[in-house]
């Protein structure tokens, strides 16, 4: 027996519930003594930390800061990422030569976890841009070129035949064909993409960053600020939500205007 999908409202009000259930056991726990206040704050201690490091700098700034650095870095990877990717992958399903040549490498790095090249990245380009740059791109161009390149193989074979017909070149037919046919299946690559790239930003700033909320956090954690570093966290999750929520409905946006959902 299928089940009926909730309503928004019940949504709504089932999730808010499960909210609270989380936030009341998190507070029982903390002015309970069970676990101590300095290594698990109460949630009106974050929420007011959180607050006071909007104007209040910590290690060298204030958080809206600190995220800043850590979007202008997302953004250069994502960026970096995107244009190396999707043109890639494009090309892969179009050439069968270029696919033979260049997956046996990419199935083998594209393994390697981003984190991984923290030792790379620290060497080659210090505590710089350069180097959480290196680990979002690590982290994002695999979803980009796999999708792209699943858009270009999958796309309509009567496109290609038109296309082909009509004496269309190599270049023009990836544009003009292979490219708008695979946007759906390039932009479900890169709302992926986007968590991996965020997921990775954080994890690169925690070793080799001099600013940013990933800095921010390890420099609380050796300060023993607990609070600071739970507000790094929510940070951290309410960006990340914010990136998601404006890719899906960009998605949905595309689906519907190429008649794929209702």
């Amino acid at each position: 027996m299928t089940e009926q999908p909730l309503k928004l409202p019940e949504r709504i009000v089932l999730g808010l519930g499960g909210l609270s259930l989380f936030l009341g056991l998190w507070t029982l726990l903390s002015v309970s003594g069970l676990v101590p206040r300095q290594f698990l704050p109460a949630p009106f201690d974050v929420i007011a930390r959180f607050i006071q490091l909007l104007t209040t700098p910590f290690a060298g700034a204030t958080l809206p800061e600190h995220l800043a650095s850590s979007l202008q870095r997302y953004l250069l990877g994502m960026l970096l990422a995107a244009f190396v990717g999707i043109p890639l992958g494009l090309l892969m399903g179009w050439f069968r030569l270029l696919d033979d040549i260049v997956s046996p490498i990419f199935e083998g790095v594209r393994f390697i976890a981003p984190i991984a090249w923290v030792p790379f990245a620290a060497l080659w380009f210090g505590t710089g841009i350069g180097g959480p740059v290196m680990i979002i791109f690590a982290g994002a161009f695999p979803p980009c070129l796999i999708n792209a390149y699943r858009g270009a193989r999958f796309v309509d074979p009567h496109l290609i035949e038109a296309s082909q017909m009509l004496g269309t070149g190599h270049l023009r037919t990836i544009v003009e064909v292979l490219l708008p046919a695979s946007v759906p299946s390039i932009v479900a690559g890169l709302r992926v993409a986007a968590g991996l790239g965020w997921q990775s930003l954080v994890g690169a700033e925690l070793i080799v960053a001099a600013a940013g909320v990933g800095f921010m956090m390890v420099q609380a954690q050796a300060n023993v600020s607990t609070p600071t570093v739970m507000a790094g966290m929510i940070a951290i999750g309410i960006a990340g939500m914010l990136i998601d929520v404006l890719l899906r409905h960009g998605e949905a946006l595309i689906r519907r205007r190429r008649g794929l959902e209702a």
